[in-house]
């Protein structure tokens, strides 16, 4: 179905795997290609369906990814979790943004919350800096309770009370080569 030549990734998978790990330890699937994105949005089946454009930015997405996470211990959560990695699912992102989101400046580390190929909460990266983990997950649990209905948490209390996120500066990841 798409016939695009992929783009390399901009910064060492190596370097930022523990961002892609930390999103996926708390229950999201990474949707790294076009057939990906369209996968998970493109079917009309009135679930909702969280998506994180995950980010190197240490200070806005190290805010949203831990934001995100407590949001998700929540009693009700979305019913879908997808991740995407800017810099990183280059191609995947360019789709995401253009059949998605065609209005939207793009930004990163960016959240929105879909139901059948619809946007219903965004939150881009100027309404994620400056702001704490916890008031990010404030905002998302009242958008999680006011449209979702998929019992959460999305894991245990257990396994979150083990998670390490990551920190790190995007200034100091390596370009690949």
């Amino acid at each position: 179905m798409f016939n695009i030549n992929q783009k390399a990734p901009i910064y060492d998978p190596a370097a930022v795997q523990p961002m892609r790990d930390e999103l996926t330890y708390v229950g999201f699937q990474e949707a790294a290609t076009p057939q990906l994105v369209e996968d998970f949005l493109g079917t009309k089946n009135d679930e909702t369906v969280l998506i994180v454009l995950n980010s190197v930015c240490g200070c806005s997405a190290g805010s949203a990814r831990p934001g995100v996470s407590e949001a998700l211990q929540n009693s009700v959560i979305p019913d879908k979790l997808v991740t995407l990695f800017a810099g990183q699912d280059r191609n995947a992102v360019d789709y995401f943004r253009e059949k998605y989101l065609p209005e939207a400046a793009p930004s990163s580390p960016f959240i929105a919350l879909f139901k059948n190929g619809t946007a219903l909460h965004l939150m881009p990266r100027y309404k994620i800096e400056g702001r704490y983990a916890e008031e990010i997950a404030g905002e998302l649990i009242q958008v999680f309770n006011n449209l979702c209905k998929n019992s959460g948490p999305s894991i245990s209390k257990e396994k979150y009370d083990k998670l390490v996120h990551a920190k790190m500066c995007g200034s100091k990841i390596p370009a690949h080569p």
